[in-house]
């Protein structure tokens, strides 16, 4: 099946006569694509956000701009195909979001229509762009690098429960990121004194046996990956972490909501609003040669509260003092 569950959303009455902010030289509404690797259902929280900030831009959804949208649901494989078929339907410009097998995706299907990537990863290194302050080509975006986050996550579990020596890693190898989050945890336990258990998921059938894995080599806490897959299915992982009381940590706060113990990394929805300003402007005219890549600066720990009740976890008052929001 050629569209794997992909979802396009066509709009009705969309205009049809030139109006402010619709494009330079265009006599209806723009056509944006939108491009992710995970699900509408379970990240439709990330499409809204970049909603928001394409009409803080000026493009209004049905108004004065349409938007395709073409979801993987957890499937990197599919993705180049659904990048070709936005290109095909003659989209102004794509957002390529979700993470850099989105953005390769979309690079390679077209070398003219502008592109703006949300990704966890560095741009220049996986040859998305010349440079941040001046990208060259057809591509921009929004990025944050999880490489430097993996050794903060085992740092705030040892803070939190000191006697945790062994630590399950739940992993997505198709992730492109994978090796360099992977290279940066083993330094972090290494300087921790932990010891890492790795179990791979490649998608939603995968999860229950590596976290099965994971509690049969008697792991003390569970660390799931920067990932969209991960992301997608934070329901599932938040009730196998609490199936098994383990204390888990992941990388942005849907997943504390979820039922993990706690999350560390960036707001996730900030980098969707502002890939959808950026859509805006290259709608505008500008374009993505010129457009800097913007760098998450925003990273926030979010604490579950209710889960470290149930698991008998006492949050020491230093701690408390670190952490950006509390989930009751």
């Amino acid at each position: 099946m050629t569209m794997l569950g992909a979802a396009a959303w066509p709009l009705a009455g969309w205009a049809q006569t030139s109006t402010p902010g619709a494009g330079v030289g265009r006599a209806k509404a723009s056509l944006v694509g939108f491009l992710n690797a995970a699900s509408p259902i379970t990240y439709r929280f990330n499409a809204d956000a970049f909603r928001e900030g394409l009409a803080q831009a000026g493009f209004v959804e049905g108004r004065n701009v349409q938007i395709e949208e073409r979801w993987a649901n957890g499937d990197y494989n599919a993705l180049p195909a659904l990048a070709k078929e936005l290109v095909a339907r003659g989209v102004d410009v794509i957002a390529a979001t979700g993470d850099v097998a989105a953005a390769r995706a979309a690079q390679g299907a077209s070398a003219t229509v502008p592109i703006v990537f949300t990704i966890g990863g560095d741009p220049v290194k996986f040859r998305l762009v010349e440079s941040f302050g001046r990208p060259g080509g057809n591509l921009t975006g929004v990025a944050f690098t999880p490489n430097q986050l993996g050794a903060k996550r085992l740092q705030l579990l040892k803070q939190m429960l000191p006697n945790v020596t062994r630590v399950g890693m739940l992993m997505n190898p198709d992730n492109p990121n994978v090796a360099a989050e992977i290279a940066d945890s083993n330094d972090g336990a290494t300087r921790l004194g932990l010891q890492l258990v790795f179990e791979n998921a490649r998608g939603p059938g995968d999860i229950e046996r590596a976290f099965a894995e994971l509690m049969r080599a008697k792991v003390h806490a569970v660390v799931s990956g920067t990932d969209p897959m991960l992301l997608d299915r934070r329901d599932q992982i938040g009730q196998l972490a609490t199936r098994n009381a383990v204390p888990s940590i992941s990388f942005t706060r849907q997943l504390a909501m979820a039922g993990l113990l706690m999350s560390y990394g960036p707001d996730i929805g900030w980098m969707y609003r502002q890939a959808g300003g950026y859509c805006g402007q290259i709608l505008n005219g500008a374009k993505p040669a010129t457009l800097p890549v913007i760098q998450s600066v925003r990273f926030e720990l979010v604490l579950n509260m209710k889960t470290a009740r149930r698991l008998g976890v006492t949050v020491p008052p230093s701690f408390l003092a670190l952490v950006d929001e509390t989930i009751e």
